[in-house]
C-alpha cells in the first residue's frame, strides 16, 4: 500500500494480526472474488478460513473464547477484508454487532450461552432493525411482540434487509412492546431469536423467503424475515429487561458505522491501487497516462481522500475503545469514508476508460459494491442530521 492508510501506535500483536489478514486477503480472497461475485456464490471457503483465523471472535473477550481485541483492531481487519471483497466483510459485520450487543447488554447467562460459540463461528449472528416501511426512522417499527399469560411473547411482523438472514442462526430483532412508557423509544425490546440456517421456515413462526437480488454486495445473503406468531420466552430478551431495545440497537449501530467506514476505506484503497497501477500501464499520445497532468491530479486527490477517510475511521474507533460516546465521530467517519470511497472508485473507473466498464476488470465490481456504502447503517443525510444536532448542543450560543 505504500505510505497511505498507515496506522500509528499499533502493538506488535495488532501488527501481526493485520499482517496475517492482509496475506489471507491477497492469497485467498482477491484471486477468487471476481468469479464468486459474478456467480453470486456464497464464499464458503473464505468464511471457513476467517473462522480459522479467529476473526469471528476477534473482539469477544478471552473468557468467552475470543481474542479480546479492540474495536480499532477489528476495524482495521475489516478494512483489509473489504479491500479484497466487500461482501466478505459483510459476513462478519452483523455477526460482530450482535456479539457486541451481547457483550455490552446481555445477561451473564446469555453471554455464556452464545459468546463462546460465536467466537468460533458455530453460532452466526444477524441484526434486524429495518422493515419494508422504515429504514432510519426506527420509531416507526411495527413488528410487535405481545406478552402472553405465561410471561412469554409472540412476535408478528416483517423485517427487511437482513445481512446473513439465511446463513445466521441467531438474530437480534427489534420489536415494539407495550411497556406503558410515554416515549415510543422506551416501548421497544430486542429479542434474541434462534433459527436454523437456510431459507423457508427456519423456526416456528419464522420464515426467510430467499435472497434479495441486488445490484452489488453479492455472494452473501440479504433477506426478509417474516414472523407469524413466533413464540419466544422472556429469557431471550437481550439483557433480560424489556423496553431497552432502542438504546441497545443504537449502541450496536454506532459501532456498525465505524465498521461501514472501515469497509468504505477498504474499497477506496483498492480503487486507488487499481487506478494507480493501470495509469502506469496504459499509454496514450506516446506516454503513460500517469504522466498526463489530468490523471496525475486525479491520483493526488484519490490518495488524499484515502488518507483522510482512514484517519477519521481510526479516530472514531479509538474513541469508542476509551468508552466515550462517539456518535458524532462515528457519523463523520461513516459519511466522509462512504462519500470519498465513491469518489475514489469513480475516479479509478474513469482512469480505466472503456475497460472499467468490462466485467473482466475488478473496478467494475467495486464500482457496484461501493454504492452500498452510501446507504448502509444510515445515509449521509441521516449522518448530517446526527452531526448537526450534536454540534448545535455543543456550540449553543
Amino acid at each position: 500500500m505504500g505510505r497511505l492508510a498507515e496506522t500509528e501506535g499499533l502493538t506488535d500483536i495488532q501488527e501481526e494480526i493485520l499482517k496475517t489478514v492482509r496475506q489471507f486477503v491477497d492469497e485467498k480472497v482477491i484471486p477468487v472474488a471476481q468469479e464468486l461475485e459474478h456467480a453470486d456464490e456464497y464464499p464458503t471457503d473464505i468464511v471457513e478460513g476467517l473462522k480459522e483465523l479467529g476473526i469471528f471472535g476477534l473482539m469477544i473477550p478471552e473468557e468467552y473464547g475470543g481474542l479480546g481485541e479492540s474495536l480499532l483492531t477489528y476495524a482495521l481487519c475489516v478494512e483489509e477484508i473489504a479491500r479484497g471483497w466487500m461482501s466478505v466483510s459483510g459476513v462478519i459485520n452483523t455477526h460482530f454487532i450482535v456479539a457486541y450487543m451481547l457483550m455490552q447488554h446481555g445477561t451473564e447467562e446469555q453471554k455464556q450461552k452464545y459468546l463462546p460459540r460465536m467466537a468460533t463461528g458455530e453460532v452466526r449472528g444477524a441484526f434486524s432493525m429495518s422493515e419494508p416501511g422504515l429504514g432510519s426512522d426506527v420509531s416507526a417499527v411495527s413488528t410487535k411482540a405481545t406478552k402472553q399469560a405465561d410471561g412469554s411473547y409472540e412476535i408478528t411482523g416483517q423485517k427487511m434487509w437482513l445481512t446473513n438472514g439465511g446463513s445466521s442462526t441467531l438474530v437480534a430483532v427489534l420489536t415494539k412492546t407495550d411497556e406503558g412508557a410515554e416515549s415510543v423509544y422506551k416501548n421497544m425490546t430486542t429479542f434474541l431469536v434462534e433459527k436454523t440456517p437456510g431459507f423457508g421456515e427456519t423456526a416456528q413462526g419464522v420464515t426467510v423467503p430467499g435472497k434479495i437480488d441486488k445490484m452489488g454486495y453479492k455472494g452473501i445473503d440479504t433477506t426478509e424475515m417474516i414472523f407469524e406468531g413466533h413464540k419466544i420466552s422472556a429469557d431471550q430478551i437481550l439483557g433480560g429487561t424489556p423496553g431497552k431495545g432502542f438504546f441497545q440497537m443504537m449502541d450496536g449501530v454506532e459501532v456498525g458505522r465505524v465498521n461501514v467506514a472501515a469497509r468504505a476505506c477498504g474499497l477506496a484503497i483498492r480503487g486507488f491501487e487499481l487506478g494507480i497501477a493501470y495509469s502506469q500501464q496504459r499509454q496514450t499520445f506516446g506516454k503513460k497516462i500517469a504522466e498526463h497532468q489530468a490523471i496525475l491530479f486525479r491520483l493526488a486527490e484519490m490518495g488524499t481522500k484515502v488518507e483522510v477517510s482512514h484517519n477519521m475511521m481510526v479516530r472514531a474507533a479509538r474513541l469508542k475503545d476509551t468508552g466515550k460516546r462517539m456518535d458524532v465521530e462515528a457519523g463523520m467517519a461513516k459519511m466522509v469514508a462512504s462519500e470519498y470511497a465513491n469518489e475514489v472508485v469513480e475516479d479509478s473507473f474513469r482512469i480505466h476508460g472503456g475497460y472499467g466498464y468490462s466485467k473482466e476488470y475488478e473496478i467494475e465490481r467495486i464500482m457496484r459494491e461501493v454504492k452500498f456504502m452510501l446507504i448502509g447503517e444510515g445515509t449521509s443525510d441521516i449522518q448530517k442530521m446526527i452531526i448537526g444536532r450534536s454540534l448545535l448542543k455543543d456550540y449553543k450560543s
